[in-house]
């Protein structure tokens, strides 16, 4: 009989649920269809927000620790391999065996002790913060059907309390069903009210301690990783002097795909464009018998040093000196016959052509053939079409192969500023034009 009892108060409770989740999915849809309306609470609603936002916030915190835990941990294992290398390359007879052994022994002690100090002031700590989440999501989702059960408990009072026919018994009933709805809804939600505010607060505090413990941690280890470090630079020293003779030098290996440190390479243009191929004009006239006459210039070939010209005999004019300075410092030698004759132009005309509307020591203009995106503060942004009056560098020791200096004729003319308006740009983007 008490099995039967039990199975009874069972069943009841089931039946019991199964009602109230049919009353509440058809209060909602009452609501949802505007037949029924809805108490809200707008601040609570801002704090569920919150709770949303600080629960998503804190859950990324986390990941993003572990995965810098993992990241020590790897790190920690692969400093310990280079650690074994070093101890098995380290032949007995060397001088500083015994340091660098107790070295790599305290190398791999340190990154143990950091690891777990980051999780046990750290992780552990996430891990507490967050674990008062789910019970409180939990109540905040009971509080919503609570909610709900009271809407609708008020609903069917007030429907009893507006018939016509008008059943005391049930309408006393509903009253009592409805006092204690609200009772149980006010209970939770009082308590939601004073959690949540706090929950949202507790953030920064959280954060900071978090966040400086990682600071803090990182710093220390990073000072005795430090202090390790010069003690095994100081074993080597001792190693590189007992067997100085011995040394190996490294030396950098020149690379068509990697330029020198400190030089620019510029990206290659599109295959098969006018400017792949730079243009190279160079002098062919023939020397006249009896050697050159004065004042005539000599081109020089490959094997010779880039210098712009060499006079042969009687003195030059200073249209020529300034030409032939300024291009041996920053030209390549094919490009010396214009720029001489160019810059001897500028000179000559001074009296009265249009060359006093060029820049100062203008050599010749290019027209950008593909555009050119700079890459720094120094460099010249090309369209195609912009034409670039190229001028020489003022230190001839910063120009890089396949670079000239430049400013684009559309800013020459509007703003006549050099230090505004050059840069350098690659000359396989351009052709020249004059």
């Amino acid at each position: 009989m008490a099995e039967m009892g039990s199975k009874g108060v069972t069943a009841g409770k089931i039946a019991s649920n199964v009602q109230k989740k049919l009353t509440r999915a058809q209060e909602k849809v009452l609501q949802k269809l505007g037949k029924a309306d809805e108490t809200k609470d707008e601040q609570f609603e801002q704090c569920v927000q919150n709770f949303n936002k600080q629960l998503t916030e804190g859950t990324r915190l986390q990941k993003d620790l572990r995965t810098y835990l993992a990241s020590v941990k790897a790190m920690h294992e692969a400093s310990k391999k280079l650690s074994e290398c070093l101890q098995e390359v380290y032949e007995p007879e060397w001088p500083g065996r015994d340091e660098a052994n107790k070295i790599a022994e305290n190398n791999d002690l340190l990154w143990m002790d950091y690891h777990q100090k980051l999780v046990d002031q750290a992780l552990l700590t996430m891990d507490t913060y967050l674990g008062q989440f789910p019970d409180i999501k939990s109540r905040i989702a009971k509080r919503g059907r609570k909610l709900v059960d009271y809407d609708s408990a008020r609903h069917h009072y007030e429907s009893l309390q507006t018939a016509k026919k008008k059943d005391e018994a049930k309408i006393a009933k509903a009253e009592e069903e409805l006092i204690k709805a609200q009772k149980v809804f006010e209970e939770m939600n009082v308590d939601l009210q004073e959690e949540l505010p706090s929950l949202w607060n507790s953030r920064v505090g959280f954060y900071v301690n978090t966040f400086q413990s990682i600071a803090g941690l990182e710093e220390n280890f990073h000072k005795e990783m430090s202090k390790l470090n010069q003690n095994l630079n100081d074993v080597l020293v001792s190693l590189e002097k007992q067997h100085g003779s011995n040394t190996f030098t490294v030396k950098a290996q020149p690379s068509d795909s990697a330029p020198e440190k400190g030089n620019k390479s510029p990206s290659p243009p599109p295959d098969g464009s006018p400017a792949a191929t730079p243009e190279i004009r160079v002098n062919h006239e023939p020397e006249p018998a009896g050697g050159a006459s004065p004042g005539a210039t000599i081109p020089k070939s490959p094997s010779q040093p880039a210098e712009a010209s060499e006079v042969v005999g009687g003195a030059q004019e200073p249209g020529e000196t300034a030409a032939s300075e300024a291009a041996s410092s920053s030209l390549p030698a094919v490009v010396v016959e214009t720029f001489s004759a160019t810059v001897n132009g500028a000179v000559e005309g001074s009296s009265g052509t249009g060359r006093l509307d060029l820049p100062p020591g203008f050599m010749f203009k290019v027209q950008a053939q593909h555009d050119y995106t700079a890459t720094d503060t120094d460099e010249l942004q090309l369209k195609a079409g912009d034409v670039v009056l190229v001028i020489p560098f003022q230190n001839p020791e910063e120009q890089d192969e396949g670079w000239l200096m430049g400013v684009k004729e559309s800013d020459w003319n509007q703003h006549k500023d050099l230090e505004k308006c050059r840069g350098v740009f690659p000359e396989n983007f351009t052709e020249r034009v004059q």
